[in-house]
């Protein structure tokens, strides 16, 4: 990393982070940050948050894979905003002001977000939150202009088991000119519940951040504790970890594709992916105990082991959704009706792809190749062998396309994991000591990225979870643009974001 932005980032003091050096830097230098990079258009905008009294943003060089840490103490609650030049960064700002307090000076956007104006403190996280009993504010949305525009609202609830979100369309005619999201419906108050605990103890609010994705989040987070306190957890613990990863992608791949075709009134797809859906869910209860895995990756390792049975059922299950695949393909491209539904529809540009730095299907689709698991010394995926599908067409088909090439990608390396799982131990023991950490997992969304930090009895001092559903939600507002809004619920489903993993 030699551009102006990066150059000024590592001229920071180096506070010591595993394996990602974070560098502080002056609120004078941390204001020069935004011009540097609007010159470096190649380092990417991975997350950006708060603690009392700091603000941290992490940063990606596409060209060589590398991350980067870089923080700025929060002088008198101001900082100097990243919008202008980073456009994921303005949701991170928005959640800065509300949970920490923090300003963003000159910020593209700084409507409340999170808080709806029912939490009894304002900047719950703040080092003085400020007691609130005033009434409710109502919603800001962005005007629109132009003849015969209306508006639709819909939810936040929602018909059948969806979490809830509010969605403001501007329509003309029957082209959607705005939609706005109104998230904060799921708001948990996670981070308070993690401050201040042990790391085995907050991982079951990891696990619990966005539900149908608790292996990469646990991961991503023991990962970070593993880093700050130097610990690397045994072979067989990291091989176990990939397994159950892999199946939680590919159930929830299975998942995404059925719901697609539902969502266009094709049902006959959606059942059948339903059905191999369930086999798999079945085999991974027989071998981990739990139908989602949930609680088993620990930091440290994983606990328990996979049942003397479990390799069996997987591989049947398995068996069963790969010979039912190229039927399935067959009768989603044979459907013209359903392909005048989803090919075309839902167009996200490669620009703004990349802008945001969207991961996962959604970046793929729109060729934008990052995955985590590629990333340098990811043990055991370095051992590994898969291929990363990429697509250019960057529509609800395309996105739908990545997730069942990744579907045969994970079957294969599913049978790798099991064939080559090492003998051994599943856990190593945390030392209660002080350090910094961070790692990025792979969801099936995509990477889901862990910073942690602890203090000298090993308990938890500051820490963020950042779910791919922050940098691909706004992408969602412009993939719908010229839609109509009866194609609506088929772009929202081709992204399914996570409504729950952004509600911090």
């Amino acid at each position: 990393m030699m551009g102006p932005a990066s150059s000024l980032i590592r001229s920071g003091n180096p506070q010591g982070a595993r394996p990602y050096e974070r560098f502080l830097l002056s609120p004078t230098a941390w204001g020069q940050l935004p011009a540097a990079l609007q010159q470096e258009t190649e380092l990417m905008l991975l997350g950006l948050w708060a603690d009392a009294t700091q603000v941290h943003a992490c940063f990606l060089h596409e060209p060589s894979n590398e991350a980067v840490l870089v923080s700025t103490p929060a002088a008198g609650w101001n900082y100097a905003t990243l919008s202008p030049a980073r456009p994921g960064a303005v949701r991170f700002e928005r959640m800065i002001l509300e949970l920490w307090g923090h300003h963003a000076e000159g910020a593209v956007d700084l409507r409340p977000w999170l808080d709806h104006g029912r939490w009894p403190l304002r900047h719950p996280l703040a080092a003085k939150p400020i007691p609130f009993a005033g009434e409710a504010p109502q919603p800001e949305f962005l005007p629109t202009e132009g003849d015969g525009i209306h508006q639709i609202p819909v939810g936040p609830i929602h018909a059948g088991v969806i979490e809830p979100g509010h969605f403001r369309f501007s329509v003309q005619g029957e082209a959607v000119v705005r939609l706005e999201q109104r998230l904060g419906y799921k708001h948990k108050g996670t981070l308070s519940l993690m401050l201040g605990t042990s790391p085995r103890a907050a991982v079951r609010y990891a696990a619990r951040l966005s539900g149908d994705t608790t292996v990469a989040h646990s991961w991503a987070f023991s990962a970070a504790v593993e880093a700050a306190l130097g610990v690397t957890p045994p072979p067989r613990a990291l091989h176990l970890r990939a397994l159950m990863l892999e199946l939680e992608r590919i159930h929830n791949h299975l998942n995404d594709w059925g719901f697609v075709c539902n969502d266009a009134a094709f049902a006959y797809p959606h059942a059948r992916c339903g059905l191999l859906r369930e086999g798999v869910l079945r085999a991974i209860a027989a071998a981990f105990g739990h139908r989602l895995m949930m609680d088993r990756v620990l930091p440290g390792g994983v606990a328990p082991d996979i049942a003397p049975r479990g390799t069996e059922a997987i591989l049947a299950a398995l068996e069963a959704v790969e010979a039912e695949i190229p039927a399935l393909m067959q009768i989603y491209e044979a459907h013209a009706s359903l392909q005048d539904r989803l090919v075309t529809t839902g167009y996200l540009r490669p620009d703004l792809a990349r802008a945001f730095a969207a991961g996962g299907h959604v970046g793929r689709a729109s060729g934008r190749a990052f995955d985590a698991r590629r990333l340098p010394h990811h043990l055991p995926y370095a051992d590994l062998h898969f291929d990363v599908p990429v697509l250019e067409a960057g529509d609800v088909d395309a996105r739908v396309r990545i997730r069942v090439l990744e579907l045969s990608q994970s079957i294969v390396l599913v049978r790798e994991i099991l064939a080559s799982l090492p003998a051994g131990e599943l856990m190593a023991p945390l030392p209660a000591r002080a350090g910094e950490g961070m790692a990025m997992i792979e969801g099936f969304r995509g990477e889901c990225l862990h910073w942690i930090a602890l203090d000298d009895g090993g308990l938890i001092r500051a820490l963020f979870p950042r779910d791919p559903s922050w940098l691909q939600w706004p992408l969602l507002e412009a993939a719908i643009e010229d839609n109509i809004v009866a194609d609506f619920p088929l772009c929202n489903k081709s992204f399914n974001c996570s409504y729950s993993g952004v509600d911090l």
